[in-house]
């Protein structure tokens, strides 16, 4: 999948993940896509929860063995 930034949140555990996201977002054009690669189980629900709160899209979830790659398109009016 396409990407315009790539956050690598690997090796950190919550709530870290979440605050690096969030610095990466605001680096980012809306509707531009974040890519973010975490090692953290919890961070499934926790970014599941994040886009869920704050109106961005998650477009995409890939596990590869412990490696979680997210992909969060930044929502139009942020």
């Amino acid at each position: 999948m396409e990407f315009d930034k790539e956050c690598d949140a690997r090796n950190l555990n919550c709530p870290l993940p979440i605050l690096r996201c969030k610095k990466s977002l605001g680096e980012v054009e809306a509707g531009q896509t974040l890519k973010i690669i975490a090692t953290d189980p919890g961070s499934v629900k926790d970014f599941q929860a994040f886009c869920k709160q704050t109106g961005h899209e998650l477009l995409q979830l890939d596990q590869v063995d412990s490696e979680f790659t997210f992909y969060i398109k930044k929502r139009a009016d942020a």
